[in-house]
């Protein structure tokens, strides 16, 4: 076994994962293709799911099939068909992948499960813009396709407090979903039905947010590379006793790892903090190199994205109205920065990496100086990654291995 293998712990609880989400699609394609009753909702990732989910919905997220795209390094087959049809090769690479693998008819879903021949078919289609304009032109791009209804909620953006009238307007929003949700699911809403799957969602919540805080041990069982394949369930699953039961089991095992003291990067030098999109193409990569290293990425706004701590089942709709208002992404500089900061100090973080994403600026935290201001103001080095979530095209393997290995080498001058 070569000393790369050493260095990168797998998770066996992986095998568990594979299975939960693998129960996921193909339930979803039984009811697509008419084989099992129920009605399909495609949903943005920081959506409004456990209200679908009331209304007995299975929910579908475009952007985890985007990031799949990515991951399976297909998406450049794909987006420049979107861009032939009017989409700018300059938006969102998860929507001009997505829309284009449609209009080629292929999915990697098929790869990876077989018999699956494409996306399940929507019902319905519901938005939130918390995370960026660009799911709203997608989602009405399938409305369209599909002639199905979309319904959305147009977030306040760019907030340093969540305000009263902020929460009444997405609150707002969400019950004016009501009576669409009902005529297509042909169910009454049901206020308990909405109560339950807030409370496994809040549950679901809580146990992600303990998994990605156990990288606070010293050293850490896992990685933010583990992260971005783990988060599934916490992504696609919220609202469900599945997602719980799978998150309590990858609980145990890295509680086991701690107690053992096994390492997810053997001899953990440098505890590094990544901040933006993944680069879905390169996590192995980029995953391996840190291990060479023996850097270890403990900490990512990226996974802590779907820890929803405001989620509150005695009261509802404000509840979720804020959990999804308040994320990371729908708030101002100065309150990022200080979030980064204190994430920084809690997993004794060395050096912070910023993935500058082509087509993602608004995950992107790297062009108003803030990596200048945090080195100053924490006293840390900053690294930049010019790169994108999907579209290598805009990815220097040279370049970026080169600037990782000036990273380490500049932490090992200070820590010397």
């Amino acid at each position: 076994m070569s000393e790369k293998e050493l260095r990168r712990k797998e998770i066996k609880a992986a095998g568990d994962l594979k299975r939960v989400m693998s129960d996921y699609y193909y339930r979803m394609d039984r009811i697509s293709r008419g084989e099992e009753e129920g009605k399909i909702a495609w949903c943005s990732s920081v959506g409004p799911a456990e209200l679908l989910r009331a209304f007995g919905f299975e929910v579908y997220y475009p952007e985890n099939h985007g990031a799949t795209l990515g991951a399976t390094r297909t998406a450049m087959d794909y987006i420049p068909l979107a861009n032939a049809i009017g989409y700018s090769p300059e938006i969102c690479s998860y929507l001009t992948s997505d829309v284009g693998s449609y209009l080629k008819g292929e999915t990697p879903l098929s790869r990876l499960y077989p018999g699956i021949e494409s996306v399940p078919k929507p019902d319905l289609l519901a938005y939130n813009t918390n995370q960026c304009r660009d799911v709203q032109e997608w989602f009405e791009f399938y409305g369209r396709e599909f002639d199905v209804p979309v319904v959305g909620i147009n977030s306040p953006r760019a907030l340093v407090e969540v305000r009263d009238i902020d929460i009444a307007n997405v609150v707002g929003q969400l019950k004016a979903m009501i009576p669409t949700l009902e005529e297509v699911s042909g169910q009454k809403f049901d206020i308990d039905g909405f109560k339950e799957s807030l409370r496994l969602s809040r549950r679901c919540s809580e146990l992600w947010g303990e998994l990605l805080g156990l990288a606070k041990h010293l050293p850490s069982p896992w990685t933010f590379f583990d992260g971005t394949i783990h988060m599934g369930p916490a992504v696609c699953l919220r609202g469900t006793q599945e997602a719980i039961d799978y998150y309590e089991l990858l609980k145990r095992e890295l509680k086991e790892r701690i107690e053992s003291g096994v390492a997810a990067v053997d001899g953990e030098r440098f505890r590094l903090y990544w901040e933006g999109m993944p680069i879905w193409g390169k996590l192995r990569d980029l995953s391996e190199q840190f291990s060479e290293l023996r850097a270890c990425v403990v900490v990512s706004t990226y996974c802590n994205s779907w820890i929803f701590s405001a989620f509150d089942e005695k009261n509802p709709f404000e509840s979720m109205a804020q959990a999804y208002t308040e994320i990371f992404i729908n708030r101002a500089e100065r309150v990022k920065e200080e979030y980064i900061e204190r994430m920084v100090r809690e997993y004794q973080v060395d050096g912070i990496i910023f993935h500058d994403s082509r087509t993602c600026p608004n995950n992107s935290n790297a062009r108003y100086s803030m990596p200048q201001r945090l080195e100053k103001r924490l006293g840390l080095p900053c690294l930049v990654i010019d790169a994108d979530l999907n579209d290598l095209r805009c990815y220097s393997e040279e370049q970026t291995r080169t600037n990782i290995e000036a990273l380490i080498e500049q932490l090992e001058e200070i820590r010397g």
